[in-house]
């Protein structure tokens, strides 16, 4: 019994931050904008990875603000893989907190050309 409830108490402990960590999962956000703008949500490439959104001019990768590092290299390599333009969709669902990042990433997308576009909670 005892071993039961520790193993009931472990699993809700673990399920709680995975519950509340964001207030819509990516592909929401990912099946609204590329719907909206006409693309192929989950392009598959010869290498078997996937493009979260890939349109007649972009490769977008799609992330939440706090991964803004992250998409920077996944949308160079999917526009490289595509010849097309890399772009990314910062998701941003507490945009005060999460601005530092936006911030971030547009020093390095004015650089390295990458377009970007924004989505909040409210986008959904």
């Amino acid at each position: 019994m005892k071993k039961t409830l520790f193993t009931i108490f472990i699993l809700f402990f673990f399920q709680i931050p995975t519950l509340s960590a964001h207030t819509h999962m990516e592909k929401e956000y990912q099946f609204k904008w590329c719907s909206l703008n006409n693309g192929n949500i989950e392009y598959k490439l010869p290498d078997s990875t996937r493009i979260d959104c890939l349109t007649s001019e972009y490769a977008i990768e799609f992330d939440f603000a706090s991964k803004w590092a992250e998409s920077v290299g996944q949308s160079l390599f999917y526009a490289m893989s595509t010849n097309k333009k890399p772009g990314i969709v910062l998701i941003m669902e507490n945009p005060e907190k999460d601005e530092k990042y936006l911030k971030r990433l547009q020093k390095l997308a004015n650089t390295y050309n990458i377009k970007i576009w924004t989505m909040n909670s409210g986008d959904i």
